[in-house]
C-alpha cells in the first residue's frame, strides 16, 4: 500500500476529515489533499508529526527509498534557503563601499582616503546609486527568502548579479584602487554562493 492510501485510511479510521487533520498537522487541506491524492510527499517534520499523532512508525508510512528521497530533496531545498540568504547578506554587506575609506581625496598636495560620504567628485553619485542599488537588492533577497518567493527571488539574484557586474567594471574604469577589489570580491562570493544553490 503506498503513502496516500496508508494516510488516508488512517485519517478515515479516525474519522477525520481532511480539514480536520490539516489542523492537527498545523498544515493546509490542499497539502493533506496532495499527500492523499498522491501528488506529493509531506516533509520529515510533517512526516514526524502523522507518525506520532496515528502511532505508527515512518517506516510503516513510507519505504525507505522514498524516505530517503525525501531527506535529500528537503536537505537540498534547505541548502538552497541559506545560500539564498547569504547571498542577500553579501549584498547588504555593499555598505562597506559606502562607509569604508576608499576613496582618493586631494587635499593640498596631498591625497587622503575618504569614505563615500566625504568624496565628491564628478561620478560619486553613480556609485550612490550602484552601491544603494545592491543594499536594496539585499534587502528584497533577503525578505523573499523568508517568505518563501523563490521565482521573484531568483529575479532579484540576476539583477544583483548584474548591478554587481556594472559595479565593478564602472568601478575600473574610473580609475578607484580599492573599491573595485571589495566589488570583485563580493561579485566572487556571490558566484561561488550561486554555484553551491544549483549543484
Amino acid at each position: 500500500m503506498e503513502f496516500n492510501e496508508k494516510l488516508q485510511e488512517l485519517r478515515k479510521n479516525r474519522g477525520l476529515t481532511q480539514e480536520e487533520l490539516a489542523e492537527i498537522l498545523y498544515v493546509s487541506r490542499t497539502a493533506i489533499s496532495k499527500w492523499e491524492s498522491g501528488r506529493g510527499y509531506p516533509n520529515i517534520e510533517s512526516l514526524k508529526d502523522i507518525s506520532k499523532f496515528f502511532s505508527v512508525s515512518i517506516d510503516d508510512l513510507l519505504s525507505g527509498e522514498r524516505l530517503i528521497s525525501i531527506a535529500e530533496n528537503e536537505n537540498k531545498s534547505n541548502i538552497q534557503n541559506i545560500c539564498d540568504l547569504l547571498f542577500g547578506i553579501v549584498d547588504i554587506m555593499s555598505i562597506l563601499l559606502i562607509i569604508l575609506p576608499l576613496y582618493p581625496k586631494r587635499a593640498d598636495d596631498l591625497i587622503y582616503s575618504v569614505n563615500l560620504f566625504l568624496y565628491n567628485e564628478s561620478c560619486y553619485m553613480i556609485y550612490w546609486t550602484m552601491f544603494i542599488s545592491l543594499v536594496a537588492a539585499g534587502i528584497i533577497e533577503i525578505i523573499f527568502n523568508q517568505m518563501k518567493i523563490e521565482k521573484n527571488c531568483n529575479v532579484i539574484t540576476n539583477i544583483s548579479i548584474i548591478v554587481s557586474i556594472i559595479t565593478v567594471l564602472f568601478l575600473i574604469v574610473t580609475r578607484q584602487v580599492y573599491s573595485p577589489i571589495i566589488a570583485f570580491l563580493f561579485l566572487i562570493l556571490k558566484g561561488l554562493l550561486i554555484l553551491k544553490k544549483n549543484i
